[in-house]
């Protein structure tokens, strides 16, 4: 596991302004935009959206021990499986406890998969959720947050009584989307007369903005267009990632007569 202090480059003991300050600095220094590694920014992302948050500093100093020691089934509907976590007393105190008050239980933690979309991954949602523990079944609502990541983990805490929900987000697939990191891939078609002489193409973004993309003369197959921060938002920030088009280049289904016969003149010189 990263050591977030390290990336950060602070102190165990570093105060949250001083952990912002250099987010700040290290964010700068490698965002994409600015010709950073993705995987870094990635790293100097996950480490301040935990050290930046009392409960998840806390929890990240002193780690829950996990397991599932008692094999509890998963809960109905949706296909949550669930794993609980209980303190388990030192063995020898069990066996010599007689004059011994029980010691109090560390709060359970249980698992969970949710499953949600791409665009409910870039503009944050809620969702109802139906848990089936130990204890009885649960109907509880968590919040997606805005720009997060496939397989990301995320501890939400008092949703169930006396308990810690750790769930887990499992973005589908997108039809037009792809996403790498905090960018966004996807094909458009391209008329090859537009490559050669340039034009415009309309796109939609993720968003549901409707832009005019510029398409350079002399533009070759398979290259890509760039549309700046209208990419996935980067969890915790302010920032976006990019869109990336990939062009596909197709013929028109017509094509004027003058226009073959002056590529002819031009093959033929």
């Amino acid at each position: 596991m990263s050591d977030h202090y390290q990336t950060l480059g602070v102190a165990k003991t570093a105060t949250p302004d001083e952990i912002k300050k250099s987010y700040r600095k290290l964010a700068s220094q490698h965002h994409p935009d600015k010709g950073g590694d993705t995987a870094t920014f990635q790293k100097i992302e996950e480490a301040y959206r935990i050290l930046s948050d009392p409960q998840q500093r806390q929890q990240y100093d002193r780690p829950m021990p996990q397991g599932n020691p008692f094999g509890f089934p998963g809960g109905g509907g949706g296909g949550f499986n669930f794993n609980f976590n209980n303190d388990i007393n030192d063995l020898f105190g069990q066996m010599f406890q007689q004059h011994n008050a029980r010691r109090p239980n560390t709060p359970h933690a249980f698992r969970t998969q949710v499953n949600i979309t791409l665009e409910q991954a870039y503009h944050g949602d809620s969702q109802n959720l139906q848990l089936q523990t130990p204890h009885g079944n649960h109907a509880i609502t968590i919040e997606i947050p805005k720009g997060v990541n496939h397989g990301s983990q995320i501890r939400y805490e008092n949703v169930i009584p006396q308990a810690t929900l750790i769930v887990e987000f499992v973005i589908q697939s997108h039809l037009k989307y792809e996403r790498r990191g905090n960018d966004l891939y996807c094909t458009q078609p391209v008329s090859v007369l537009d490559l050669i002489v340039g034009g415009e193409i309309e796109f939609t973004t993720i968003s549901g903005k409707k832009l005019m993309v510029t398409v350079p003369p002399k533009t070759q197959p398979h290259m890509h267009l760039k549309i700046a921060r209208e990419g996935m938002p980067i969890h915790s920030t302010s920032m976006y990632g990019d869109q990336i088009i990939l062009i596909k280049p197709f013929l028109p289904d017509i094509i004027d007569k003058e226009i073959t016969d002056s590529i002819m003149r031009f093959k033929s010189k």
